[in-house]
């Protein structure tokens, strides 16, 4: 299903333009990663607080060159300022701690995750801005983020649009295509992908997202109210494999405390 393009951008700039001034800044603090979803924060923050205020970090672990290649497309696209740090000295360090870490990829693509975040606030803290984050709703509602890495941020101006969505103004926002055309990757280990990942194209993934979404609001229901086979009864259909959707449904329970701030014991 196609959205309204122009609508969703002035929502999305007025959303922005409207922190900003109640957050009393004008700079944006972002992660270029060469991905799709960062391009277009860019471009969103170009437009609403000028190029010149928007700060670009290219934080890659060792030398992806297609991806630094890619950033370097981005910022030159938006006109915005950029900076390179190379994380792997900081991430490296982790070896000193423990040797085997690096062999977990999931633990390492965390501490990736979380050392650009790390980044990215020192920075912000020195040119005044605020970080902007970079999620869309589909890596949201899954949980397919970093909790205090790429989850953290001031502000997630694309956290209300699917990735199939993101996809479609990235067009109208004249994101380079190449950018547009690529795998979406979180970067976090040579050949990654989110699709190989996520075991299903972000077409399939948001159709079950956006079923998941009408069938618990219509019933006014959260996951926890409903067994897990009622959830996967009521949102499959003859268009989907069963697998995909008892793995989608199984992301959305087991990370939704990502969602969550922290637990205060009350007085």
């Amino acid at each position: 299903m196609n959205i309204d393009i122009e609508r969703e951008i002035e929502k999305c700039e007025l959303f922005i333009k409207n922190v900003f001034e109640y957050k009393k800044f004008n700079k944006a603090i972002i992660g270029v990663s060469g991905g799709l979803d960062s391009a277009v924060i860019v471009a969103l923050c170009s437009r609403v607080l000028g190029p010149e205020n928007v700060y670009g970090f290219l934080l890659p672990f060792g030398s992806n060159q297609l991806d630094i290649k890619d950033s370097h497309l981005v910022c030159d696209q938006f006109g915005i300022n950029r900076n390179i740090i190379n994380i792997y000295p900081a991430v490296e360090a982790f070896r000193t701690t423990e040797e085997n870490i690096l062999f977990d990829a999931a633990r390492i693509g965390n501490i990736q995750a979380r050392t650009r975040m790390i980044i990215l606030y020192d920075q912000s803290a020195k040119y005044n801005g605020l970080v902007v984050g970079t999620s869309n709703l589909t890596e949201l509602m899954l949980g397919y983020f970093t909790i205090y890495g790429d989850g953290a941020c001031a502000l997630e101006p694309i956290g209300h649009l699917y990735k199939t969505e993101v996809k479609q103004i990235a067009v109208e926002l004249s994101v380079p295509q190449p950018i547009i055309d690529k795998a979406p990757s979180a970067g976090l280990w040579n050949g990654q992908t989110d699709e190989e990942q996520l075991g299903a194209s972000y077409e399939t993934i948001d159709y079950i997202l956006k079923r998941y979404h009408k069938y618990t609001t219509e019933l006014n229901l959260s996951f926890r109210s409903l067994e897990h086979h009622e959830l996967i009864e009521n949102i499959v259909d003859n268009t989907i494999d069963l697998r995909v959707v008892d793995k989608i449904i199984s992301m959305i329970k087991k990370n939704d405390f990502k969602t969550k701030l922290p637990t205060i014991m009350r007085r």
